[in-house]
């Protein structure tokens, strides 16, 4: 039981998570709320095609945060697009509901970057002596600056 909490909290953090929550939650309102009575409707016809497959699209996307988060921040801009057109071509946008719930997941998405791993504590040894550079020599990088080697540009 304890190593199957692990393992999902390690899965859960290693991918924006709670964006593509929210994302396929709004999706899934967006999508279902064509499918409710006529009394809940704003409006039936034309906005319930647009309203499915919106709703689909945004579930595709909070799954696609979840299993592929390299893509989170193309799938973050899309939910962020996606869940805006809703609120005028799919019944407010689920009532509003689904909007903020896409933009909320969509942002998320985007914001969201991987886990980088912590500085050691432990003191280096001292560097030996380096000549120093002539001022003419302009230089951006200084040799004690922190180099990161995540390509996604993490910092600690």
């Amino acid at each position: 039981m304890l190593l199957s909490r692990r393992r999902w909290r390690r899965w859960r953090r290693g991918r924006p998570f709670w964006g593509g929550l929210f994302t396929a939650l709004a999706g899934a309102w967006i999508c279902v709320l064509p499918l409710a009575p006529l009394k809940i409707m704003l409006q039936q016809g034309v906005a319930g095609i647009p309203s499915v497959l919106m709703g689909a699209v945004m579930i595709v996307l909070g799954l696609t945060a979840w299993f592929s988060p390299a893509q989170r921040v193309l799938a973050g801009v899309l939910t962020t697009l996606i869940a805006t057109a809703a609120l005028v071509l799919s019944n407010l946008g689920g009532f509003l509901i689904g909007t903020l719930l896409g933009i909320l997941g969509g942002g998320l998405m985007f914001a969201w970057q991987p886990y980088a791993a912590p500085r050691s504590t432990a003191p280096s040894p001292e560097p030996s002596p380096q000549p120093e550079p002539s001022p003419s020599a302009s230089s951006t990088a200084s040799p004690t600056s922190p180099v990161h080697h995540d390509p996604q540009g993490a910092q600690p």
